[in-house]
């Protein structure tokens, strides 16, 4: 087993620490914090915008997209380093890391210059406007309309829980085109302007804080949208969902590792038992860590298993969820103080990572719930990686 990466990779990782160690902005200018996933402060558009610049955003990407065309283990080591120094890229990172990729991927090269571009230099911070009321992560459920009306798309309906809608300039929105057609199909994937008229955003606060404004509510009453804004094929929007989610879970088992030795570092055991749920924190990440460096191994040799993408997210998910629980029951009443800060203070991470235990496990609920729940995880690997029936 190599446990080394090759020179060229080793170059790259020495030249990515020589841009972050002159480009990395000081701390007396990241003064103003990020209030939500879509709210990017001066500074850190700034930031974002050198990295686009540079060809550091998103190495994997063309230098036209801000990225050098990097290979896997490339992209690799890059998200190992930002993670070493606890840096976030984007205060946007569903504008980065799925609306833009599926511009790139699904998308016009008018959409590409008009949308993704604006979206990678953190220009336009964007959402993701997919769950439903009563629909939740069943994206094939989803009932809000567009019917065709000339050049227009006339939008009707309701997103819940769309994160950071309230500080966005545009939604990347499924809609049903086809009434008629079977779940999985019949649907399409718009760029709607929050500015449009019809277009109506209301954050509510989640369970951690009153004031912790990132979910919204998001209406639509005859909304209407350019045709040009239509992203992939009429009617075939579930592959461009598919696509988005893919997108998110290449490399997505590395912020949950990165959690996990956050975990690590702050934990403080005392008792026996508490000593041995910590310790199960401890081979939990040693676990994600083997079981993704072997998915990395097949990917880079061409081998890629989307598959065992799932075994990874749910064990990092869960993983993260259990170690927190552990943390907030070992802490005792003092895990219920709050707000307050139970992890060392980085500039570049965000403050949802390192708050009171109490919030820290609370926020664990959303990693089993993004980017395919801990259920559909596993119908997956039943299915497809375990061979068993559908029902």
């Amino acid at each position: 087993m190599q446990l080394t990466f090759d020179e060229d990779v080793e170059e790259f990782r020495a030249e990515f620490i020589a841009f972050l160690d002159e480009h990395l902005p000081p701390e007396a200018v990241a003064t103003e914090r990020p209030q939500s996933s879509s709210h990017v402060p001066a500074w850190s558009r700034a930031w974002q915008s050198t990295q686009f610049d540079h060809g550091w955003l998103v190495p994997g990407y063309p230098p036209e997209f801000g990225g050098r065309n990097a290979t896997v283990l490339q992209q690799y080591v890059h998200r190992e380093e930002l993670g070493r120094r606890k840096i976030y890229e984007s205060c946007n990172p569903q504008g980065q890391g799925i609306i833009a990729a599926s511009l790139i991927t699904f998308g016009t090269p008018e959409q590409q210059q008009r949308w993704a571009v604006p979206i990678l230099r953190g220009e336009m911070p964007a959402a993701l406007g997919m769950s439903e009321p009563g629909a939740g992560s069943d994206l094939a459920g989803l009932r809000t309309r567009a019917a065709r009306d000339g050049d227009h798309f006339v939008v009707n309906g309701q997103k819940v829980w769309t994160s950071g809608a309230h500080d966005s300039d545009v939604i990347l929105t499924f809609v049903r085109t086809d009434p008629d057609a079977p779940k999985h199909k019949g649907i399409s994937v718009l760029l709607i302007p929050t500015d449009t008229p019809g277009v109506r955003r209301r954050p509510f606060a989640s369970a951690c804080a009153g004031d912790d404004m990132d979910f919204n509510e998001v209406f639509f009453e005859g909304a209407r949208i350019p045709v040009e804004n239509l992203v992939g094929e009429l009617n075939r929007g579930w592959t461009v969902a598919t696509g988005s989610l893919g997108h998110e879970r290449t490399l997505l088992w590395m912020s949950f590792a990165q959690r996990l030795r956050m975990l690590v570092q702050d934990f403080r055991p005392r008792t026996e038992l508490e000593i041995d749920r910590f310790a199960g924190v401890v081979m939990d990440l040693q676990a994600l860590e083997l079981l993704g460096s072997t998915a990395l191994a097949k990917e880079s040799r061409g081998e890629a298993d989307v598959a065992a993408l799932s075994v990874l997210k749910l064990l990092g998910s869960e993983s993260v969820q259990r170690g927190l629980e552990a943390a907030l029951d070992a802490a005792g009443a003092e895990g219920l103080e709050h707000p307050t800060v139970t992890s060392r203070h980085s500039l570049l991470n965000l403050e949802d990572h390192a708050p009171s235990w109490f919030e820290r496990y609370l926020r664990s609920f959303s990693g089993t719930i993004a980017g395919g729940t801990s259920e559909i995880q596993r119908n997956i690997i039943a299915q497809r990686i375990l061979g068993l029936p559908r029902s």
